[in-house]
């Protein structure tokens, strides 16, 4: 690594150039129109992560939905050579307030508020309304990424701020912030790992004869009532298939969150830079739209994002969300299905816990001090929850009997 190195912050992405940010965020990856990808690197790629991708910052930012004004001012980190060349980035913002993050801090926040001081507000690395684990810091090695991780520090203590927080953070990124003497912090997610079925009914055949039967009939009565269910991509996609999943999004989002966090525009702008990137799973009945699901398609895994409809049906979230992505991993031959943060009700339809991890920096030594005896004990019972939960799971531990 260079001896004489730059680090600033940059209030939007726009001033960095698209093939420097994707360069770092997934390298050796190239993307053209509508988000299609291509390798272009030597060797063996690592997987093509969408959401850190200078497209789907840029989006959040443009639409408006990752600005000032909804408490999400970017502030990115941007660590330069001698030469002016970017080696290392973080997508980072000035937060002030703690929504949108799905690793919840309000409790320290509270507990500092009371104590006279003030949290916000904090640096946040992480990719805004997304609880996709990634890259957080952007570099080829792990001496920048050392250096990104005291940046970051320096940057919270410059500013007074009481804290930084790099969440859903990948290993690598980890590793360098615990170098680094950043606090850990771990919980957990569910996924469906596809173990190179040929079809669905493959999958089936990996589960207690109890569960499989439960699946069966809970896929049947979703898609009663004349229901059907497409997927929709790549330039199938329309501004109407918009105008009805933001509909459900908005209906649901208001119902659920009390104050959904991405907008209209936001959608309009995915579509055009990362078309290729999104399936809409759409179900439909007596000729309207009537739910939908968001996912977004990396190299290796899908990505489920966004869930809204306008009429309750029985099983039919289960059906649009879980089972649907598990048909289009295994036909696309993707290894992972990610179905977004928390719900242990996914376990009984194949998704099974999966650890994440996110890493502290807390200036005050007396709230350093209270915050890591806390993730102490958070840590010990999310591992022993995630064993519970593994073992819960609905696949057949038997010798293989006669299937349904």
């Amino acid at each position: 690594m260079p001896h004489s190195l730059s680090l600033r912050t940059a209030d939007t992405l726009a001033v960095v150039g698209k093939a420097d940010w994707d360069r770092l965020a997934n390298p050796g990856w190239e993307t053209g129109p509508r988000g299609a990808i291509l390798w272009r690197g030597d060797g063996s790629p690592s997987p093509y992560n969408p959401f850190i991708s200078y497209d789907f910052l840029l989006v959040c930012e443009e639409s408006g939905c990752a600005a000032a004004e909804t408490g999400w001012l970017p502030s990115h980190l941007l660590l330069e050579d001698e030469d002016g060349r970017l080696i290392g980035a973080a997508p980072a913002y000035l937060k002030g307030h703690s929504y949108g993050e799905y690793v919840f801090d309000h409790g320290w926040a509270d507990a500092w508020e009371r104590a006279g001081g003030q949290y916000y507000p904090k640096l946040q690395s992480s990719v805004p309304f997304t609880p996709v684990s990634g890259p957080r810091l952007l570099a080829a090695d792990d001496a920048t990424r050392r250096a990104l991780a005291r940046g970051m520090k320096l940057v919270a203590d410059r500013y007074g701020l009481s804290s930084a927080h790099v969440t859903f953070v990948d290993e690598h990124s980890a590793a360098a912030l615990g170098a680094e003497g950043w606090l850990e912090r771990l919980d957990q997610q569910f996924q469906f790992r596809n173990e190179g079925y040929a079809t669905y009914e493959d999958f089936l055949g990996r589960l207690a004869s109890r569960k499989r039967k439960t699946l069966k009939r809970e896929r049947r009565e979703a898609l009663q009532n004349g229901i059907s269910v497409e997927w929709v991509t790549g330039s199938d996609l329309t501004e109407a298939h918009w105008d009805a999943f933001f509909a459900f999004y908005m209906d649901t989002g208001n119902r659920k969150w009390g104050t959904p966090y991405l907008n209209r525009r936001f959608f309009s702008l995915l579509s055009e830079r990362m078309a290729d990137r999104i399936l809409l799973v759409m179900a439909r009945r007596a000729g309207r739209y009537i739910a939908g699901a968001l996912n977004l398609i990396g190299s290796d895994r899908l990505y489920g994002r966004n869930w809204g409809a306008i009429e309750e049906h029985p099983f039919l979230h289960f059906e649009v969300c879980y089972h649907q992505a598990i048909d289009y991993a295994i036909e696309h031959h993707l290894a992972v299905v990610e179905a977004g943060a928390q719900g242990e009700h996914k376990l009984s339809r194949g998704y099974l816990p999966e650890t994440t991890r996110s890493a502290h920096y807390i200036a005050d030594a007396g709230l350093r001090r209270a915050v890591a005896d806390f993730l102490g004990r958070e840590k010990r019972a999310v591992l022993r929850a995630e064993t519970e939960l593994e073992s819960l799971g609905p696949f057949r531990r038997e010798p293989l009997q006669e299937q349904d």
